[in-house]
């Protein structure tokens, strides 16, 4: 069992099951696995959760949210890069912070805005020990993005949206790419390339996230 002060050899073999495990389910750009295999998931959850950090499923953490299954951030990411680089990150729904430290091993900074206050302090506490000087977190209505930044290199959502938030398109940097989960009952990956000013859709794997709400709480 792995506890979130536990074994630091045993969590170190256990991401290593999960990185082959997301090479057989299909993940090939090693640049992300090796991300993944640098980053302690289970200091991300619960503490009684914390046996299941590895395992391909997504995870409560509280506030109605979940952290994705592994495979889902891997797919993403790889999506997203796919022969570039990640340069300046846009991430809507920080959540418990997991996903920004896997984005901060790829990106030259990443931005995390988080919805509600009490999960953007425990992004915060998660993050903290691992000192990731490229890594920014701020509390922010995620379906706006975040203007005073912009543009962005790449934007990763992870939250279903209805459709694309026409705020995220305009923040995207030329050359930039996009993805966002998109639909209600049934959602599909969205990926977005901006080429000057003509975007590129193309849909990918069938998803399931909490929905893109707006405001904050």
């Amino acid at each position: 069992m792995i506890a979130r002060t536990g074994d630091a050899g045993q969590a170190t073999r256990a991401r290593a099951r999960m990185v082959e495990r997301l090479r057989s389910q299909g993940i090939r750009d090693e640049r992300v696995l090796a991300a993944m295999q640098a980053i302690p998931r289970h200091a991300f959850v619960d503490e009684g959760l914390a046996f299941s950090a590895y395992d391909d499923t997504p995870l409560p953490i509280g506030y109605q949210q979940t952290i994705s299954q592994p495979f889902v951030v891997a797919r993403m990411i790889e999506l997203l890069q796919a022969g570039r680089s990640l340069g300046r990150v846009l991430e809507v729904g920080a959540g418990c912070g997991y996903q920004a430290a896997v984005l901060s091993r790829l990106a030259t900074e990443v931005y995390a805005v988080e919805r509600i206050r009490p999960l953007l302090d425990r992004a915060r506490a998660n993050l903290r020990p691992l000192r990731l000087p490229n890594v920014r977190l701020k509390l922010a209505d995620g379906s706006l993005g975040l203007p005073e930044a912009a543009p962005f290199d790449t934007i990763i959502v992870a939250a279903a949206a209805l459709g694309l938030p026409p705020a995220l398109k305009e923040q995207l940097a030329p050359g930039g790419r996009l993805i966002v989960p998109v639909g209600g009952g049934e959602q599909r990956l969205l990926l977005v390339e901006r080429q000057g000013n003509l975007f590129r859709e193309t849909w990918h794997e069938a998803v399931r996230f909490v929905p893109l709400l707006g405001g904050t709480e």
